[in-house]
């Protein structure tokens, strides 16, 4: 009898086992869909990636809880992924510590050990373009968020797609915008670069330097420095002795901090910062030299809209996670999220072909996302040909969009004040 009734037990869960989580084969209906996330949770970027997570998990809770109040949004009305019987996304994450050598072995950990059928990240684009090396030899599918290196999708990769704006896409903007302050008879003929020296300030400040040159302005210095080093002053003394009309700065948010502080030491006041997002947009940097860096240009992609919309709904959710309000990084690393979310679901299948497949077809229209791109679309690179970006400025304790025209909600405050009268 004993023999029997084990058989018979072997026969009923036999169908729950053979439906059991494959990463390669598929899940069962109800089994959590793994997505693996890599950021830089500790270090010197640690309070970037930090908020980056909180907004992925806001993310995971619109799709994985019911949000009738959001029905543009894909996945949000109802609860789960439909197409896979209402199954729930599980966030598994792994800390870089931004370090690309740590990025690589952690995403073969993830790919290998926690069996994730999809990976996202990874901030610092010097770390992107290595772990997701991985992620192609190992054909799992990769979302980029935020990291806005153009080598990263530039290598013919396939598995690889990136949902934000890139380097060329923000050269373009500041042309946009310096052009039209000439026009409204500010003069602005000369600039200065200032970047850090690893992938993202490199390939994001060179292309800068093309466009503003391509585009008649004068490049009097371009300086490369070491990111997170403790004394920029040598730096700050070259942008003194060039006096140059505008310098822009592609920095990480420790160093955005320091050469605040250092221009505030040195007296140093050029009549327009302009800082590409990342250390500018981390809201420890409004937290740290908010007072001292008035009227500072930043980029961004984000606006927490009208009481009642989806982004304003959203902003209040991170809200309550955080304390503070989504910033433009966190809100690009949550689109992209949302993005692969929707390519799984529409995928149908947890296997990383059909994931892929469904992200080469994504066609997204705005109304259906949170960002301010022109829609999601992506070319045979993996590159979102529809993403686009605003130009902010800061007014107080928080950036106000001031361009382009159609979509400003402040004047632009001329010259750059540094310290707050």
């Amino acid at each position: 009898m004993r023999r029997v009734l084990v058989f018979l037990a072997v026969l009923v869960m036999a169908p729950g086992m053979m439906l059991g989580p494959a990463a390669r084969d598929g899940v069962s209906a109800q089994a959590p869909v793994k997505v693996g996330v890599l950021l830089p949770l500790s270090g010197n970027a640690g309070a970037a990636g930090q908020a980056s997570k909180a907004a992925i998990e806001v993310g995971a809770q619109v799709v994985n809880e019911a949000h009738p109040e959001m029905p543009a949004l894909p996945l949000a009305a109802g609860a789960g992924l439909p197409r896979l019987g209402g199954a729930r996304i599980q966030l598994v994450f792994a800390d870089h510590q931004g370090n690309p050598s740590i990025g690589q072995s952690e995403a073969l950990r993830l790919i290998t050990q926690e069996h994730v059928v999809a990976l996202q990240g990874a901030y610092q684009s010097s770390v992107t373009f290595a772990a997701t090396t991985v992620a192609e030899r190992n054909e799992i599918p990769w979302m980029v968020g935020d990291s806005s290196s153009p080598k990263i999708t530039g290598r013919g990769f396939k598995w690889v797609f990136r949902t934000t704006p890139i380097g060329p896409d923000f050269a373009a903007a500041y042309a946009g915008f310096l052009a039209d302050v000439n026009k409204m008879g500010h003069p602005v003929k000369t600039v200065a670069i200032v970047n850090e020296n690893t992938e993202y300030g490199t390939s994001v400040g060179g292309g800068i330097h093309e466009r503003m040159t391509k585009d008649g302005y004068q490049v009097v210095a371009q300086i490369p420095y070491n990111a997170n080093g403790t004394d920029v002053s040598a730096e700050v003394l070259q942008l003194k002795e060039k006096n140059p009309d505008v310098v822009i700065f592609v920095s990480y948010t420790s160093d955005s901090i320091l050469y605040m502080k250092t221009f505030k030491t040195l007296s140093y006041q050029p009549k327009m910062v302009i800082g590409d997002d990342s250390g500018f947009s981390d809201p420890s940097f409004v937290q740290s030299v908010g007072t001292i860096a008035q009227g500072a240009i930043n980029r961004s992609a984000w606006s927490i809209g009208r009481p009642g919309s989806a982004t304003y709904r959203i902003n209040e959710m991170y809200k309550a996670k955080t304390g503070r309000d989504l910033d433009d990084t966190s809100g690009r690393n949550m689109q992209g999220f949302l993005v692969l979310a929707d390519a799984v679901n529409r995928a149908g299948s947890t296997a990383p072909e059909a994931i892929r497949k469904a992200l080469a077809e994504t066609n997204l229209a705005p109304r259906q996302l949170m960002m301010g791109y022109k829609g999601v679309r992506f070319d045979a690179t993996g590159q979102n040909i529809l993403a686009s970006t605003y130009i902010t400025q800061l007014v107080g304790r928080d950036y106000v969009t001031i361009w382009p025209a159609s979509a400003a909600q402040h004047a632009l405050d001329w010259p750059f004040k540094g310290s707050q009268q």
